[in-house]
């Protein structure tokens, strides 16, 4: 009878422990709740002062992860195993004997073999935290977005592109056909372990953020990245978004095609490149060329930046109908409000090809 009442005192010992770190990292913190004082602190401490622990400071480097939704227990259970510290109890007695500790989700540069104490002021020192930056610029299609994520965060781009033609998972409009344009072009940083869809759905979230920033209303969204992205890609120097924003706002205000080898070439799969031929430009089963279908293409061809978003809802005031960059090295742009006025500009841009044959866009 003594040995199952010794057994049962233990057991139940172990279950209250366990409830006493049972604080969980909820998205944010890890916020303890207030149990020690029920249990007296000098209780605990003497409960748990043979706790195993390392001497410390420490040797080698080691990455530990700090998962949203972990509790206490959870924490010290992945720094053993890690050989971070020597036992859960001599890193859990701190954390019961002071609720107020709060520790966050993200990957922490740690040392195996270091003191409970150490351990706990390194995840507590902003210092330590591991990040991932990476920056993505603007006018950049959904391929080259992922190829930068892949070489700044270490996630293949081979799962990005399931993603792409998914808009729906990340509440995107439903005129969305895919992410592309979605993905704002800024500088992010990240913690080590972030997921591929986490990545993306941030980078939407920021793209939602600067719409809203501009007044830009949720029903109207596609229709302005589609709008912007076109902008951003055939305009080069500051001063022409406007003016290019315009042209294309005049010819939509009288029907007339957009005509962008921007979009023709987007259609193609020639992602990187403006200029097309006759052959392409005659193409009408490609859904972006805007030569043989009205209006605005049927989505962006690329991610669009402050500039070009607030070009497209602020244009430049001005009659032009035509632009051509005449110089596609320097992106000197000439814009002209009649037909023959742009022939002038299209001979400078042909004498360009003919100066340089070697040039391809």
């Amino acid at each position: 009878m003594a040995g199952r009442r010794a057994r049962a005192q233990a057991e139940r010992k172990r279950r209250g422990r366990r409830r006493l770190i049972g604080w969980s990292i909820a998205l944010v913190v890890l916020v303890g709740l207030g149990v020690a004082a029920a249990w007296g602190i000098g209780q605990l401490q003497e409960r748990f002062a043979d706790a195993e622990d390392y001497p410390g400071p420490g040797t080698g480097e080691v990455t530990v992860q700090i998962e949203s939704g972990q509790n206490g227990y959870d924490v010290a259970a992945t720094l053993v195993e890690q050989d971070v510290i020597a036992s859960a109890e001599a890193f859990t007695d701190i954390l019961v004997a002071d609720p107020s500790i709060q520790l966050h989700p993200g990957a922490y540069l740690l040392q195996q073999q270091m003191s409970a104490q150490g351990a706990l002021d390194a995840l507590l020192d902003p210092a330590r935290k591991v990040e991932l930056q990476v920056t993505v610029p603007e006018g950049y299609t959904f391929q080259q977005v992922f190829d930068r994520l892949e070489r700044d965060l270490g996630i293949p781009a081979s799962e990005f592109l399931p993603l792409k033609d998914d808009p729906a998972r990340f509440g995107l409009p439903a005129d969305a056909l895919t992410i592309e344009g979605w993905m704002f072009p800024a500088t992010y940083t990240f913690d080590e372990g972030v997921t591929a869809e986490g990545v993306i759905q941030a980078m939407i979230d920021r793209q939602w953020q600067a719409l809203a920033e501009y007044g830009v209303a949720e029903a109207d969204a596609q229709r302005v990245l589609t709008f912007a992205a076109l902008v951003q890609r055939e305009a080069r120097y500051a001063d022409d978004f406007g003016k290019v924003a315009r042209v294309f706002q005049n010819r939509l205000d009288i029907n007339m095609p957009l005509q962008s080898d921007a979009t023709v070439a987007y259609g193609t799969g020639n992602l990187h490149v403006v200029t097309t031929t006759a052959e392409e430009r005659a193409d009408a089963t490609n859904p972006y060329n805007t030569y043989q279908h009205p209006g605005l293409p049927v989505g962006p061809i690329g991610a669009p930046g402050d500039q070009a978003i607030q070009a497209v809802l602020e244009p430049t005031e001005g009659p032009w109908l035509y632009f051509v960059t005449v110089n596609p090295e320097t992106g000197e742009t000439i814009f002209s409000e009649t037909y023959d006025q742009h022939q002038v500009a299209v001979a400078q841009f042909q004498q360009f090809l003919r100066d340089n044959p070697g040039w391809g866009g």
